[in-house]
């Protein structure tokens, strides 16, 4: 299949109608920091045909497939391989003083959970990678036969939520004495042995939670993204906005809360006025975090943890504490 026929964007209407002001110029920039397939991307360019797309993608697999799928836009699209993190080097590097519009579609993406072979899915057996760059230094396997069980019980416990985070560790680290981990089933199977039964019951997949956890370590996604979304809120241009899609809560949090540090102004709250130039910068253009229809979770089930913020700058750049 190719990228079209493997990638359903989600809340694709509802991201196209929040970045569509800031896009509606002749020479608006868009960034999308997490290309996948290519989905948003191809409705942006389709819709605002005076739209440049920069695109970022740390997979070099998924940057082919898009690059095949946005084709027909060639002239007004750059495609980067980096992750979103390095944002402010690439567009310096390129030349782009400021852009209109960025979007973050976060998480594993469509193509990396159906090919079983990247070990993201923890209900088909593959080996464990769980990189999203397949160039990337370690993998799932080096640190579940490596870490202390201490570290391992930290990471599931700070980035799966894992209420049973020691219980697993501490089995991991007694099996992989008899023998390393290097599939996905097996690893899957530890887990759900390790949960209390009364625990299955509630949750989905008993290793969803420690799978979670793997890939966030592997990858280093938490920490990139809070480098990144200052990082993107400073190269908005004048209303230009930014649009993040997460799907899990540690990824929401952050949003929220890098979105609420840049909507308070930097002055003491008891003084009576707000001086020029210290007034927020950023404006919220969504109500909390907006989730999918129930049609659209129908038609498409992976977009049911979906969770949509999106903020507009208001200040000029060069004016920001």
């Amino acid at each position: 299949m190719n990228a079209a026929e493997r990638h359903v964007p989600v809340m694709l209407e509802r991201v196209v109608a929040l970045l569509a002001p800031a896009l509606a110029h002749p020479g608006a920039v868009l960034v999308d920091a997490t290309l996948g397939l290519g989905g948003h991307s191809e409705a942006f360019l389709r819709t605002f045909p005076d739209a440049r797309l920069i695109g970022f993608d740390r997979d070099p697999e998924a940057l082919r497939l898009a690059g095949d799928r946005l084709a027909p836009y060639e002239e007004r699209i750059t495609l980067v391989h980096a992750v979103y993190d390095q944002l402010p080097r690439a567009l310096a590097d390129l030349g782009v003083p400021a852009i209109d519009g960025i979007l973050f579609d976060l998480g594993v993406s469509s193509m990396q959970l159906d090919e079983a072979d990247r070990g993201f899915a923890y209900a088909q057996d593959a080996p464990l990678d769980m990189r999203m760059d397949s160039t990337g230094p370690i993998t799932a396997a080096d640190i579940v036969n490596t870490y202390s069980a201490a570290d391992l019980s930290r990471i599931l416990f700070q980035y799966g939520e894992e209420k049973f985070a020691r219980r697993i560790a501490d089995r991991i680290v007694r099996e992989r004495e008899t023998e390393p981990f290097t599939t996905s089933a097996r690893l899957s199977e530890l887990v759900r042995n390790a949960i209390p039964q009364a625990a299955r019951r509630t949750g989905g997949h008993p290793a969803k939670r420690t799978f979670q956890a793997l890939r966030i370590e592997v990858n280093g996604e938490l920490e990139a993204l809070r480098s990144a979304l200052p990082a993107a809120l400073a190269a908005l241009a004048l209303h230009g906005r930014i649009v993040v899609m997460s799907y899990q809560s540690l990824e929401d949090r952050i949003t929220k809360q890098t979105f609420a540090a840049a909507t308070k102004s930097d002055v003491p709250d008891d003084l009576p006025v707000i001086p020029a130039g210290h007034e927020p910068y950023l404006k919220l253009l969504t109500r909390g975090a907006e989730r999918p229809t129930e049609e659209e979770v129908a038609a498409n089930p992976r977009a049911a943890s979906a969770r949509v913020r999106a903020a507009e700058r208001i200040r000029e750049k060069g004016l920001v504490a």
